[in-house]
This record gives structure tokens, sequence and C-alpha cells, in this order.
């Protein structure tokens, strides 16, 4: 049996975690995911007087904020307010600035435990929500693996995946939705072009023996020629990856290590990208925005440069060939707890192999060789899961179909949401779906479809009615991270300040709908965007 790269203690579950309980738990409101959203939602609704249940699935708080993704993709800074800026504020005091947006994971986590330990807030760890109690359309108490209980007015599933809002019986879509579903023009699948640094802009043989189709396709590559399907819509999501944190301080670095059960053919194709002409002839090589880089890699310095000069880096997807582990984690949405364990260790094994191979393989060229091999995983940075972060970037999965489905429309400012509770403003971003194969004048060669970059037309409100169920669904439920959102807009939203704005403004909502014990549906808007901006969120 082939063995598996282990970092210790790193799991998206493990059913050792689970402990019996037979506890119930009473509460205002009850908060499924300690993401960034989650934490920012507990402890808003601790300050407005209200007992919290905080549940999160893992042994970790913060989600990607505190799980490895320190270079903040913010879009425009000037529209994020509110608990979401104090954030900031606070991560910026810890460097002895006024506030920070590129910061050590162990800072965001400090911050993040910080938030969850108000008063009115009760905390559980490792809890996984087994099924839901409805009372016709009110949840009236969920139920996780161990059994615990727990019952609250309300409820806000801050996850990335929107179990809870499964559960409840909510309607939702995965995947990427046809353009013509809301007319839209860059939903459905997409073709990168060749100019972009994400594509393969040198013909790159995809066989298994070189020429020979018979010999079957390199792993990651469908047999399936998706430029013939642009626009239209499918079941796959953006690829996962892990963001990374790196450091090239030689007394904290820890070398790229060959995982046990390496599979060299896994890394193939990467081989014969770093080797392809475009990257052996010393061609400028830019970047997404244009920026001149000297290797394709995204190594983003945080702010924590030593005396010495020395660095750590949120380590991003970048090239046609990297972190991104494409087409494998189709089944991550609707998956249960075991599957997305597979899905996450299989994960790990491809990253934390890229970088050991890229690093160390003789056939790889030098120049490529020497810039990863300059860097290693911090020994001070994620103690217990063997320095690497413990939290997938699960960048789309369930997305709610509430009454108002944000879109492209609305990033293109063509039409603009009358409630709106936070503000988006970064790129319409998705990266790549799935990796192809085609034969173009007798040649065979790979390319990566579904990355999109974008920028909105300007900042855009997001409804109300995108972070709740529609009418005649659930009516005491908020879900600011699996929002209303089509494929194409979630690529904007899905950014982790817009989460926490989103958070905020549903555990505003929640005590709202409290004090008037009235359905989510029914929540006066008015009277929330005078407490939003009354609180300092921007809301348009």
């Amino acid at each position: 049996m082939k063995k598996r790269v282990v970092f210790s203690g790193l799991h998206y579950f493990n059913a050792t975690w689970i402990k019996d309980a037979n506890e119930r738990l009473r509460a205002d409101v009850c908060v499924y995911g300690g993401t960034a959203a989650g934490v920012v939602a507990a402890n808003k609704l601790a300050q407005l007087g209200k007992t919290v249940v905080l549940l999160q699935p893992g042994r970790h708080l913060g989600g990607l904020t505190s799980g490895g993704l320190g270079w903040t993709d913010y879009g425009k800074k000037h529209v994020i307010g509110g608990m979401a800026r104090a954030f900031y504020c606070e991560v910026g005091h810890e460097y002895g600035k006024d506030e920070e947006w590129y910061f050590e994971p162990g800072v965001a986590e400090k911050i993040m435990n910080r938030m969850a330990s108000a008063k009115g807030v009760t905390l559980r760890l490792c809890q996984y929500i087994e099924n839901v109690c409805m009372q016709g359309l009110r949840i009236v108490a969920v139920k996780m693996l161990g059994g615990l209980q727990v019952e609250a007015k309300q409820f806000i599933d801050a996850s990335y995946e929107g179990d809870l809002m499964a559960k409840a019986g909510v309607t939702y879509a995965t995947g990427r939705e046809g353009n013509a579903k809301y007319d839209e023009t860059l939903n459905g699948a997409q073709l990168l072009a060749l100019h972009w640094i994400h594509q393969f802009n040198d013909v790159v043989d995809p066989y298994i023996v070189p020429g020979d189709p018979a010999s079957g396709l390199l792993p990651t590559i469908l047999d399936e020629d998706m430029s013939r399907r642009i626009g239209e819509g499918d079941r796959r999501i953006q690829a996962y990856c892990f963001r990374v944190c790196m450091t090239d301080d030689p007394g904290l670095k820890i070398d790229w290590m060959k995982p046990e059960g390496f599979d060299p053919g896994q890394y193939e194709l990467a081989t014969r990208w770093f080797n392809s002409r475009k990257n052996t002839h010393n061609e400028p090589l830019v970047d997404e925005y244009g920026t001149p880089c000297d290797v394709p890699c995204k190594f983003d310095i945080l702010s924590n440069k030593t005396p010495a000069g020395f660095h750590k880096t949120d380590t991003n997807n970048h090239g046609a060939v990297s972190s991104d582990f494409i087409g494998e984690n189709n089944e991550w949405p609707e998956g249960g707890y075991e599957t997305r364990e597979r899905i996450f260790q299989r994960h790990v094994e491809y990253q934390a192999g890229f970088y050991w191979h890229v690093a160390n393989c003789p056939d790889i060229p030098s120049r490529y060789r020497e810039a990863y091999k300059r860097w290693g995983l911090p020994a001070d940075e994620f103690a217990d899961t063997g320095h690497w972060p413990h939290q997938l970037y699960i960048r789309e999965a369930r997305r709610m179909v509430g009454d108002y489905v944000l879109t492209e429309h609305d990033c293109r400012l063509a039409r603009s949401a009358p409630d709106p509770v936070g503000m988006g403003s970064y790129n319409m971003d998705s990266h790549c779906c799935s990796r192809f194969a085609r034969v173009e004048n007798g040649l065979a060669r790979v390319y990566n479809e579904g990355e999109l970059a974008v920028p909105p037309a300007g900042p855009y409100g997001i409804s109300y009615r995108s972070i709740i169920p529609r009418r005649g669904e659930c009516e005491n439920l908020f879900v600011p991270i699996c929002a209303s959102t089509s494929h194409v807009a979630y690529g904007s939203v899905r950014m982790e300040p817009v989460f926490m704005v989103l958070g905020e403004s549903s555990a505003t909502a929640a005590a709202l709908a409290i004090d008037n014990k009235c359905p989510v549906q029914e929540v006066n808007y008015a009277t929330l965007q005078n407490r939003l901006l009354a609180d300092g969120q921007i809301i348009g």
C-alpha cells in the first residue's frame, strides 16, 4: 500500500477528535463555522448582549485568515469598515502600526482567539454537524457528531461549505451556471488567453509517453476539449490549494522534504512546462498584473522582515502548473467528512510534493530550482500541524440561491441592490476549473480552463437578501459565506474582509430578528441599515 505524506495533526476531519458528549446548550444564536466571519459574528452578538454558541469543525479559529492567507485580497480598502476594518487595525497594533493587511498566520489566530473569548460566547471545537431539527420553517436545534445539541433562536452558517444551510433544506447551487442562466458573459467554461501567466503559453505534450496518445494522458488532464463548451455550465469548481507560509530565514527554515510514496509521474507535466521554450529561453515573465517576475511563483512578502533581512510569505498558486490541484476538488462541496478528509490529504500530498520536486528535481531548470529552494516552512508557525497550514483554501463550494442572486450585472454596476449590507470590490476572480488536451494542426497540447480576473466597474452593494434564504424557506438562518451569488460574482465576493463584513451584518440582523420576534425575511431594512451605519459598516 502506498504510504502517505504525513504532517502530524494535519486533518480536515479526524474521527478521534469526536468525543461523546450528551451535552445540550441553549443560546440566543448558534454560529456554525469558526471562520473569520463566524468569529466576527459571535463577537458582535456578544457586544449586542446576546448569548452565542460558536461551533468550529476542526481545532483552529479564523479559517483562511489565520490559515496562511496573510496577503489580504481586499479590492478597495475604503469600502471595508466595521469590525472587519477593526480586525486589520488590531493586526497593525501587533506590528506597531495603525493597521496591517499583510500578516503572519500566528498573529491573526491570536486575535481571532481573543475575539472568540468574549463574555457571552461559548466555544466548542471539533464539532461537525450531523443533523438539523426543524419545526416548520425554523431551525430548533442542531446536533453534532458525538452528541452535542445546540438550541437557539437564530443560526448563522459561517462555514465555507454551507453544511448547515443544506441540512436546513435551503436551495443552493454548486459549480458553474451557464451564461444563459442569469444573462451573464463570464460564467460557465472559459478559456484563458495564451498570454495569461496561468495558461500554457507554449506547447506542452499531454501524453504519458510524449507523442503517443495510446499511452494515456498525464494526471489531471481531461480527455475533453473544453474549448467547445465556452459559456456552458457544469459542476466543476475553481481549484483549491493551501496558502503556505514560507520563510527564507536560516534560523527558522525547514527544508522541503520528499514525501513518502512520492510519485514523480504526478509532476511530469510541471517538469515539461518548466522546460518549455518560453521558460528556458529566459524570456521576460510578468505576473497577472503585468509586473515583471524572475520565475513563475508568487511568494508574497508579509510584514515581518527581520533586522537581518529575512522574510515570511503567503505563497499562492502562480503559473500554468503550480500549487492549485486543478480538477481534484469537485466532490468537496457535497462530500461527507471522510470524503473531504481524503481530498484534503491528497491536496497536502500534491502540494508538498510539488515544492520538493521543483526545488530538487535535476530536470527542473536551475533558475527555478534555486528560487524554490530558497524557501521552506517556518518553525514558528502551525506548530501542531507540522508547520503546514491547517486550512485548505475552499475557494468555492455551495452557494445559496436566495430571492436576490448577486451576479455579474451587480459587479458591472448594471444594477444595484436596494438593500445592501456590505460591499464587494475585488476582481471577478476564479482559479482554473479544469485542464484539458486538444490537437491543433496535428500537434497535441495542454490548456488550462476556467480562470477569470475581470475587474468590477466599481465597488458594489451586496443585498441583504443574498445572505438569507428565500421566502418560504428557513426563517431563522443567515449565510454570510455561501451567499446567494452566481459563480462569476462569487469570485469577487469570496474575499476574507467581505466575509467578515457580512458576518457582522448577519449578527446585527439576527439580533434584530430576536428582538422583534420576526423571520429573517421580515427584518426591517431601514432599521438594519441605520444600525450598520452607526457601527461603521460601509454599505453604499
